[in-house]
């Protein structure tokens, strides 16, 4: 049904609306996209926005770099990404750690636009909210620079 029609009786009060269509649901079958598909795609989207130190929460992060020590462990993508999925919605939710002197609404403003952009175009879905929660704001003090330069104690 392309338009509103009236009943058969030729009631004026009764009119049959046509539904959504979605690319998701066609006459030909139906695509199911799981929320970790939706996740991955979120994280991997937010780690493209210049100002982002990283992605996840306190332990998280601690879990996930734990993880990268192990010999063969591949990179949690949706780390710090929380979303629900809908059949044609989805809600995502963002945990992150800013680089210090970005501006944050500019920064959050960014990874909204792009995880926007990356979920719509690569499911279909419609993102009807991004949150954005910014956990704390790294300070690049030079710590981390000099640890391959201290000779071992140990030959």
């Amino acid at each position: 049904m392309t338009e509103a029609q009236q009943s058969p009786q030729g009631s004026a009060n009764k009119v049959v609306v046509p539904q959504e269509s979605s690319t998701l649901s066609t006459s030909t079958g139906k695509t199911t996209i799981a929320d970790t598909v939706v996740s991955k795609i979120a994280g991997i989207a937010t780690r493209e926005v210049s100002g982002v130190h990283a992605v996840g929460g306190g332990t998280s992060r601690a879990v996930g770099a734990l993880r990268e020590r192990i010999p063969g462990a591949r990179v949690n993508h949706s780390q710090g990404v929380a979303v629900e999925v809908g059949e044609r919605q989805a809600a995502i939710d963002i945990d992150i750690v800013a680089d210090y002197g970005v501006a944050i609404a500019e920064l959050a403003a960014g990874i909204r636009r792009n995880v926007i952009a990356a979920v719509e175009r690569m499911t279909g879905l419609q993102v009807t909210e991004v949150n954005i929660d910014v956990h704390d704001v790294f300070l690049n003090d030079g710590e981390d620079d000099g640890a391959e330069d201290i000779p071992a104690r140990v030959q």
